[in-house]
This record gives structure tokens, C-alpha cells and sequence, in this order.
């Protein structure tokens, strides 16, 4: 019999991979979508089936981290085997200038979700998405055992979200976990994170279209992975016979200058020309140095990356090379890459 999954935020970057590796398992697959007055699916709809079709193995559901009540509702009718909460206001910068909102559906929202869990009494394996920003200031590189200091709403969020979790596996003996993520990108990456406004910026640039791009600090530096291989791990771990917590990662360190040069090199351009500084994309607390350690997960998860930095930079800058050419020339935009 197919297991069923419930992934929140599965219009997202993870959230629609992670719908594609399930599907191809052979899952039931139910994503929670919040109620919006335009589309915002654009990342799943190349998977969606008819809505009518008595075969879909894919269903969407209004819903939100916000309303405990409708979540009980919902985990009582569709029993799911798995969980995995993606859903989050995740972007970093973002968390400065929303900081109560970012607490309360990324911090609060997975609370909801587990008390929704125990009050519904279904038999399910949670998996928590957690975040390389929970450890902030922490020296590289960064494992399981090293202690928390985050820079920002959004990692205190995360950073609730986590020890939430564990609570709740250790109280009430629920098989939650908690994968701790480093950055992983993607073509499917949001628009205004770093990675993919790099990316962008060159296809543009090349295009004739744009003359500069505009950055903060181009000395942070990230371990940045592959999002379709980042999910697989995801999977893994609700898969074991016990629950942990596992960082995610590929344990290689570049600064976003390095990911600028690595993009406009793709081209045959030189960054230096076209990247400039501006203040306004300097966070008020600054993270220097995420790195992770990936050991864990390979030696228990049977887990390792293969698409590594320069691969990572040279996709996704093709990809919107690619997607540019489409707009341009007046075809489909594809967003399934």
C-alpha cells in the first residue's frame, strides 16, 4: 500500500523537489498551500495532475502554520505516514524587518504542527526542517554538537523549532527529527536570494538587459549544496529505525565573491565590472562563516552530495540563461529544472 506524506511549503524550492523524489516512490502526496489571490504554484504545476482525476497521486490543501485548528483537522483525515515541515518565512534578510511574523510561523508554526500531531493522535514521522543560521557566530566547522548562537529572527525562530522538536521526541516519544541544512540551491531558488540573484544578473547582464548587480557583503562565507540531492537526505532520515538530528552538507567553504566570479566566468564575463556594493543588503548582525560537517550523515544516512560548487553555479546560471531566452522569445518559461 503507497505511504502518504504531507509536505508543508511545497510550492517552495525543497518542497517541490521533495514532492517530485516522493512521487517517483510511489507516495500519496499532500501538499498544504496557503490561500492566495494569484498563483503561486508555478513550481509544482508540471506534477500536478487534473484535480478530478480519481488516479492523482498528488493533492493540495489550504492551509497554514498560523491555524493549529485546521492542521488537527486536516492530519486526522489524511493519516499520513511522513510529515515534512517545510513551510517557513525563510529569508534571512527578510527576518530583521518581520521579526514577529518570522517568530510566529517559523518558530511557533512547527509547535503547531507537533501539537496537531499529538492532539490528532496520528501514528506519523515528522521531519523538521531546521537551518545552518541557528548557529550563527559558531566557529566552522559547524557538527551536531555545536552550540547555537544565531544572528537573526529567522535563526532564533529556527532555533525553537528545533528544540521543539526534540521536546516533543523526548516527551512524548513521537519520531521527529530535525535536518539541519546548510545552503542548497537551485534553478528553482527564490528570486531574491543571493545565489539566484547572481545568477539572474548574469543572464541579463549578457542579454544586454541589466548593467550592474548590487550586493552586500561579498566576504560571508557559505557551504552551499545542491537542493535535489539535499532532499534525498530529508527522506533518509525519516527511513531509519531510530530518530536524530543531522546536519546536512557538503563541508566546502566559498565566500559570495567566489560564487559572483564562478556565475559571470560561466559567460566568459569578468564580475568585477558589473558587481557594486550597496548597504542596503547588509544585515544588521552579520553571519561570517557557516560550514558544515557532513559526517554523521554520511556514515549513518548512507548520505554524500555530488553536485558541487562550480557544477551548482554553472546550472543555475544556464538555467537562467535558458529561461531569459524563453521570456525573451515569447515561450513557456519552464520552472521544472
Amino acid at each position: 500500500m503507497a505511504k502518504n506524506a504531507v509536505i508543508t511549503g511545497i510550492t517552495g524550492q525543497d518542497g517541490s523537489y521533495l514532492a517530485e523524489l516522493l512521487l517517483e516512490k510511489g507516495y500519496q502526496v499532500h501538499g498544504l498551500i496557503r490561500r492566495s489571490s494569484s498563483f503561486n504554484t508555478d513550481r509544482i504545476d508540471h506534477i500536478y495532475e487534473e484535480p478530478h482525476d480519481p488516479d492523482r497521486r498528488l493533492t493540495l490543501h489550504h492551509a497554514d502554520l498560523s491555524d493549529g485548528v485546521a492542521l488537527v483537522n486536516l492530519l486526522r483525515d489524511i493519516q499520513p505516514d511522513e510529515i515534512y515541515n517545510l513551510g517557513a518565512q525563510s529569508h534571512v534578510r527578510v527576518s530583521f524587518d518581520a521579526p514577529l511574523y518570522t517568530a510566529d510561523i517559523t518558530g511557533t508554526g512547527p509547535l503547531r504542527l507537533l501539537e496537531a500531531v499529538r492532539a490528532s493522535g496520528v501514528a506519523t514521522r515528522i521531519y523538521q526542517a531546521s537551518s545552518s543560521e541557528m548557529f550563527g557566530s559558531a566557529p566552522p566547522p559547524q557538527n551536531e554538537q555545536t552550540r547555537f548562537h544565531p544572528r537573526s529572527p529567522y535563526g532564533c525562530a529556527k532555533v525553537f523549532g528545533y528544540w521543539t522538536t526534540v521536546n516533543y521526541r523526548e516527551a512524548y516519544g513521537m519520531y521527529a527529527v530535525n535536518g539541519v541544512l546548510f545552503n542548497h540551491e537551485s534553478p528553482r531558488r527564490g528570486e531574491t536570494f543571493v545565489t539566484r540573484k547572481i545568477t539572474r544578473a548574469v543572464a541579463r547582464i549578457k542579454a544586454g538587459l541589466q548593467e550592474k548587480l548590487y550586493l552586500g557583503n561579498l566576504d560571508a562565507v557559505r557551504d552551499w549544496g545542491y537542493a535535489p540531492e539535499y532532499v534525498d537526505a530529508m527522506w533518509r532520515m525519516l527511513q531509519q529505525d531510530e530518530p536524530d538530528d543531522y546536519v546536512v552538507a557538503t563541508g566546502e567553504a566559498h565566500t559570495v565573491r567566489e560564487f559572483c566570479e564562478a556565475a559571470f566566468s560561466a559567460v566568459g564575463l569578468d564580475w568585477r565590472e558589473y558587481v557594486a556594493y550597496d548597504a542596503r543588503y547588509e544585515r544588521p548582525a552579520e553571519v561570517d562563516a557557516l560550514i558544515g560537517d557532513p559526517s554523521k550523515a554520511e556514515q549513518v544516512l548512507g548520505w554524500k552530495p555530488t553536485v558541487m560548487f562550480d557544477e551548482l553555479a554553472r546550472i543555475m546560471t544556464e538555467a537562467d540563461i535558458s529561461a531569459l531566452d524563453d521570456e525573451l522569445n515569447g515561450r513557456t518559461v519552464r520552472v521544472d529544472r
